[in-house]
């Protein structure tokens, strides 16, 4: 079996999609043709993960560019994919970079201009990954035993990931005791995602529901957590998936270092702190209904904020891919 995971595909003028709603069951792509696709695979995460967004955000816009160069056509499309999901700064930072070569070095080359954009965006994501799971192996404890939330992975970056590119060094560099991969609900993307992944690269994992980390912190079962980032204010206050602020509360309790490891894209310092970042509510169907099953009554009233925001305080650092900030921020 090629356990290469490759999250987006650009061949022939068709964008590719790995769905990762489909995972860890099937393996299929969506063939994005039109720019509608591209932005409805977004905002029901068939693609996601902070930076994996940028990046499929920005083979939008070189999509959209191969299917007609019209700048106004091309300003609706940013529209549109900007408006897929509020939170993951990295979306609007990608657009942003496409934006700015339409308005400034707009010709009619523009579509592989705009593909060039995506392609580098996709490489540089993918070093940036490997310095910083070099970087935060580096400070993961011997014989660490990591606790780990949502999917940081390839899924998530179309690179080696950010906290599980680190978990995945730590393992390399034979420092891994252990992992444990919270479930992450409400959607699961630790037990469906981060636990595919680690599957398929051979290391092993044990899974957790959200609620029992406490216990394995107080039992002396994790001595670091590592997790990922949507957004970090310039204070250091940072928005990950619904979950990690319990997670940081607990570890500095319980005295266990406590990392963010994203990249400087996922960085916006115009927001002072966390209370400027948005924060994306969902339907609480979500909730309510686990794959097909109906996991709660059907008049059941849901409340589904896909992030938190943790303060600054809690982190003990960042690792990026130019090193590991420290406090304070």
């Amino acid at each position: 079996m090629n356990n290469e995971i490759i999250p987006v595909i650009w061949c022939d003028g068709v964008l590719k999609i790995l769905d990762q709603r489909a995972l860890p069951a099937d393996e299929v792509y969506i063939d994005c043709i039109g720019v509608d696709t591209v932005a409805d695979a977004i905002r029901t995460l068939a693609v996601r993960g902070a930076p994996l967004i940028g990046i499929t955000a920005a083979y939008g816009m070189a999509l959209a560019a191969s299917i007609n160069n019209d700048v106004i056509y091309l300003r609706n499309v940013y529209n549109t994919l900007v408006s897929t999901r509020p939170t993951a700064v990295n979306l609007f930072w990608a657009l942003n970079k496409s934006l700015a070569i339409i308005d400034n070095d707009y010709d009619n080359n523009i579509a592989e201009k705009l593909l060039k954009l995506a392609d580098d965006i996709l490489q540089a994501e993918i070093l940036s990954c490997n310095l910083m799971s070099k970087f935060g192996s580096e400070i993961m404890p011997l014989e660490a035993k990591v606790l780990t939330h949502c999917n940081t992975g390839t899924l998530a970056t179309g690179g080696s990931g950010t906290a599980l590119g680190v978990i995945r060094q730590c393992s390399n560099d034979g420092k891994l005791k252990k992992v444990w991969v919270d479930e992450t609900r409400p959607l699961l993307q630790g037990a469906r995602l981060t636990a595919w992944e680690l599957s398929r690269s051979g290391i092993p994992y044990n899974l957790i529901c959200d609620n029992m980390a406490a216990t394995l912190m107080a039992c002396g079962e994790v001595n670091a957590v590592v997790v990922g980032a949507d957004r970090i204010a310039a204070n250091g206050d940072f928005a990950n998936k619904i979950g990690t602020y319990s997670l940081a509360a607990l570890a500095k309790f319980h005295e266990i270092p406590f990392y963010v490891a994203a990249p400087f894209s996922t960085m916006d310092l115009s927001l002072s702190s966390g209370k400027d970042i948005p924060i994306e509510f969902r339907s609480d169907e979500e909730i309510k209904i686990i794959g097909k099953y109906q996991a709660a009554p059907e008049d059941a009233v849901g409340w589904n904020p896909s992030f938190d925001v943790s303060p600054g305080s809690l982190v003990t650092g960042f690792i990026t891919e130019k090193g590991v900030l420290s406090p304070p921020f």
